[in-house]
């Protein structure tokens, strides 16, 4: 009887569990991220500080807040331009640093100018530090690793989120000081933990200098900017879920109450889904997961002039949030394919940048829309421009996951990670652990 070999080639291996295979500086970056934002316990509290225990009015408020996205978006970009230069690591430690002097001031100043100082702090802070840690794990993780390590990092932040809301609420009733001091704590635990073990993973050789084979401006790279754009467009789509949707639900005679169940089913389906979610599109086309991703948004909030009761917003809600867990991980993961080597942080900063700005700019023109041309209009916006940014996606990073001749001939999308020993130094010269 002759025997007949088992067939293989077309079938994919299936991906490897979510937490398999990543190295140990992921795992710091992964556990800073959940002390941070399980410590951010005065952002959603800041408004509050502001109006009811300083006295400020809505708009000095509206200001203030408005400064932390601002300070984050330059944040972003500066903080991406000194990883390539510096290293992640310094920059990594300074953000922290000056994000947890920056919320510290926050709850000890009540000097206007110095509280708008202080936000503009904190922002750049948060801003810088993100954008490090993502050059880090750009660094460290291969190609096939990162939408996965991504999505991993995506749940810490919502995780951490959810915690954070529920100790802010039991720490609130001690004042508002011990808020802004236990969020610093934080944040400064966040600096100690890259400090202890977090290695620098910039190449020695263009450390302080910046330079490399693909040291142009990011600007020329005109496919990524035409992406950064199109991010920036879903963004400010998305920034609708908070302010306009709070603002039209009051209207239909909604009570608060209501508006957080709204957020509590994104928090949940988050938490429950994106490990599982993101393992099941690994091995698609993230063109094509991008592309989905802004149906999905446009869909949710685009009908969501059509709801007038809980359940169609609850229902409308899982539409919108399965679209935020396809792009959040898909979108970072195409960035740092897409950079060369050397201008990882760049990159990278400028991803960061459109969601800051759209942090900056969607909640206004989204009540400017409102006030304008009332809500049908807005929610017909939304629906349009998401489904612009999803097509738009799909045309631009295409089938080959956005690795262009450019990007290939400089080291960015195939460059390999750095090579780190067994206790997550980076090896010397002569291949010994620094």
């Amino acid at each position: 009887m002759r025997h007949t070999p088992p067939r293989t080639g077309s079938r994919k291996p299936p991906p490897p569990a979510a937490w398999r295979g990543l190295p140990p500086v992921f795992w710091w970056i992964w556990a800073g991220l959940v002390v941070n934002w399980m410590g951010s316990f005065a952002g959603p509290m800041l408004a509050f500080s502001l109006t009811t225990d300083r006295g400020y009015s809505a708009s000095s408020t509206g200001l203030v807040v408005s400064l932390l996205g601002a300070g984050a978006f330059a944040g972003n970009l500066l903080g991406g331009a000194l990883a390539d230069r510096a290293g992640r690591r310094r920059v990594l430690i300074a953000g922290h640093c000056l994000g947890a002097a920056g919320m510290a001031t926050l709850g000890l100043t009540g000097q206007a100018a110095t509280v708008a100082l202080a936000a503009t702090a904190v922002g750049l802070g948060a801003g810088a530090a993100r954008t490090a840690a993502g050059a880090v794990l750009a660094d460290v993780l291969p190609a096939e690793d990162r939408q996965r390590a991504f999505a991993l990092n995506y749940w810490a932040v919502n995780a951490g989120t959810a915690v954070s809301a529920v100790l802010a609420g039991l720490l609130v009733v001690h004042g508002y000081l011990l808020l802004f001091l236990a969020d610093a704590a934080a944040t400064a635990l966040c600096a100690l933990i890259v400090w202890a073990r977090v290695p620098e993973t910039l190449p020695a050789a263009r450390r302080h200098t910046g330079h490399g084979p693909a040291a142009a401006p990011v600007r020329g790279d005109r496919p990524f900017v035409l992406f950064v754009l199109l991010t920036a467009v879903f963004a400010i789509v998305l920034e609708q879920r908070s302010g306009a949707l709070a603002v039209v639900m009051a209207g239909q005679g909604h009570t608060p109450t209501d508006f957080s169940v709204v957020n509590a089913v994104n928090a949940l389906l988050v938490v429950a889904l994106q490990i599982p979610l993101s393992r099941l599109v690994e091995r698609r086309s993230r063109g094509g997961v991008l592309a989905v991703a802004g149906l999905l948004v446009a869909a949710g909030l685009g009908l969501t002039g059509l709801a007038d009761g809980l359940a169609a917003y609850a229902a409308l809600t899982v539409l919108w949030t399965l679209g935020e867990m396809l792009q959040a991980p898909a979108g970072s993961a195409v960035t740092a394919g897409r950079a060369p080597e050397a201008l990882r942080g760049r990159y990278l900063g400028a991803y960061g940048g459109a969601w800051s700005a759209a942090a900056f700019l969607g909640p206004a023109a989204g009540g400017w829309c409102l006030d304008q041309w009332g809500a049908p209009t807005l929610w017909a916006l939304c629906a349009a421009l998401g489904a612009v940014a999803g097509c738009g996606w799909l045309l631009a990073v295409g089938g080959e996951d956005f690795r262009t001749a450019t990007a290939v001939r400089s080291g960015g999308a195939s460059a390999p990670p750095v090579a780190l020993a067994a206790n997550g130094r980076e090896p010397d010269r002569k291949g010994r652990p620094s």
